[in-house]
């Protein structure tokens, strides 16, 4: 019987982070949980494309959208689950048995990690809180806490929307009865470091502010990436 888990990850020129996000994969391939890792990549010019040949991964290519991406990415896929994770997201140690477990008793629901930053201090601590706490009250994870999602599911919420911008909100607001998981995503904290913690917040709550009250998701986008 095939191994139950896709691994879908959109990258754009992240070879930086991959080669780290994929190790953390590792002890998913050892407990028997993923069949394959899809790379969805936007047109990287670093060696992006090269590792995750190097990986085995299966590779799909098309224009820069993460949406857009994930979208591919979902499609190539060929596992009853999909394990949704951003390329500078490394899982915490022991996160396989949590997503083992759930697999057995989450009575096929949606699930996401907890998220972390790979940084210290009171800011890192205070905005992953926040973020942890939106998702567990109001049903809002974004992509950096992953998404583990079944196949029927996700084609059922009919699918990431193509869009640069807020596609992870656009697909867990479809979805019921999302659960967290007793394991980390410990992602990247580059951004908050490079444009301060606060003003970095604040510029993503405003922005789900603002796409909820019906912005262009691709102005946001240019907003969003100055």
């Amino acid at each position: 019987m095939p191994a139950p888990i896709s691994v879908v990850i959109p990258t754009l020129n992240a070879a930086s982070e991959l080669a780290a996000g994929l190790g953390s994969l590792m002890e998913g391939l050892a407990a028997g949980l993923i069949r394959e890792v899809v790379i969805s990549d936007g047109g990287s010019s670093d060696e992006t494309v090269q590792l995750a040949e190097e990986a085995g991964a299966n590779l799909v290519s098309g224009p820069a959208s993460r949406g857009g991406q994930l979208r591919r990415g979902c499609a190539a896929a060929r596992g009853d689950w999909f394990l949704v994770l951003h390329a500078d997201t490394q899982l915490s140690p022991g996160w396989s048995e949590e997503v083992a477990r759930h697999l057995q008793e989450g009575q096929g629901h949606p699930a996401y990690f907890r998220l972390r930053f790979r940084a210290k201090g009171g800011w890192p601590a205070w905005v992953a809180g926040w973020a942890n706490l939106r998702a567990r009250v109001f049903g809002l994870p974004y992509g950096d806490q992953g998404l583990l999602i079944r196949r029927e599911s996700y084609f059922a919420a009919q699918q990431y929307p193509d869009q640069p911008l807020m596609e992870d909100v656009v697909l867990v607001r479809r979805l019921k009865g999302l659960t967290p998981l007793a394991a980390e995503a410990r992602t990247s904290a580059t951004r908050y470091q490079r444009q301060g913690w606060l003003r970095r917040g604040t510029r993503n709550l405003l922005t789900l502010l603002r796409f909820l009250l019906g912005a262009d998701p691709k102005k946001l986008a240019r907003s969003y990436q100055k």
